[in-house]
């Protein structure tokens, strides 16, 4: 772990909950993003999909809620609220310093669990317009999205907005691959959209790109407040670390998830730690896993 600590040195590594690690950074937050104040709107009446997600996907906020993956996103939500009480914090994007580091699934459960136990209202982005990855994960690849809106300049980016479960949960998918996503992002059209969707949430979640070798990163990182970085144990050198967030114009680092960094037990979470049921011991009772894997 001293490897991470110098890699990420303005940092302080604090609370390390069995594989999540969060660290608390004092940012100024987007202000033209939070002066739209949250409001009941025509987000309410979007369209309803349901998602469609495999035990293996690992989406565990929605698969295994009382698995202790699952409590690990719910310790992780904890933390930020504890940092939005302290600052202006709204928006994030989460990446990651290379690829196959499970930002995505970070994203992802994240969002389900500030909307499913915080009860706040949640929009989901799925920022990575290079590599989208959250559609297929949520099951839902054929929803119209981001590169629709784009290539109608009269289109209302609402419309292409859509509520997950019939939770607080909605979620702008990309719609496609976008040829230069840096054109889209850093344009004031979308400037504005942006700003004026989130006014309708409490949190809004993006899963961008990697900071490696894409710049997308750095322009999401002046339409949020904040970036929380997804590190999976024995994935990104860490001259990659560094130079990522070097690539920050400024990081407004809330936070580091250490990803898949040890094995913990997950099956039956509940009941062995509130000791429900008694058991005999067969001397092997427990199975072994990584938490937190799949989707880039």
């Amino acid at each position: 772990m001293s490897r991470l600590y110098e890699a990420l040195r303005k940092s302080e590594m604090e609370n390390q909950q069995k594989g999540i690690v969060l660290t608390e950074t004092s940012q100024p937050a987007a202000d033209a993003f939070n002066n739209v104040a949250v409001g009941s709107n025509e987000m309410d009446s979007a369209v309803a999909v349901q998602a469609q997600v495999a035990p293996i996907g690992h989406l565990v906020a929605l698969t295994e809620p009382q698995s202790l993956a699952a409590e690990k996103f719910r310790v992780l939500v904890t933390r930020l609220n504890n940092i939005r009480a302290k600052r202006e914090l709204k928006s994030m994007q989460i990446t990651s310093g290379v690829v196959d580091e499970g930002k995505t699934l970070v994203a992802a459960n994240l969002a389900v669990t500030l909307a499913r136990h915080s009860q706040n209202r949640v929009l989901l982005v799925e920022g990575d317009l290079h590599n989208p990855a959250l559609t297929s994960l949520l099951g839902v690849s054929h929803l119209k999205g981001l590169n629709h809106w784009w290539k109608d300049s009269n289109a209302v980016i609402s419309n292409y907005v859509y509520r997950i479960n019939d939770l607080p949960l909605w979620f702008l998918p990309a719609g496609g691959r976008f040829d230069q996503p840096g054109d889209v992002l850093q344009s004031a059209r979308f400037s504005e959209a942006f700003a004026q969707l989130g006014g309708s949430f409490d949190w809004v979640v993006v899963d961008s790109t990697p900071l490696l070798p894409m710049a997308d990163p750095n322009i999401w990182n002046r339409l949020v407040d904040g970036t929380l970085l997804v590190v999976r144990e024995g994935v990104a050198p860490i001259k990659a670390l560094k130079k990522g967030l070097e690539s920050l114009d400024n990081p407004k680092l809330i936070g580091v998830v250490l990803n898949g960094a040890t094995e913990f037990d997950r099956v039956n979470y509940y009941d062995q730690y509130y000791a429900a049921t008694p058991r005999r011991s067969n001397g092997n009772n427990s199975a072994k896993g990584k938490d937190s894997e799949g989707s880039e």
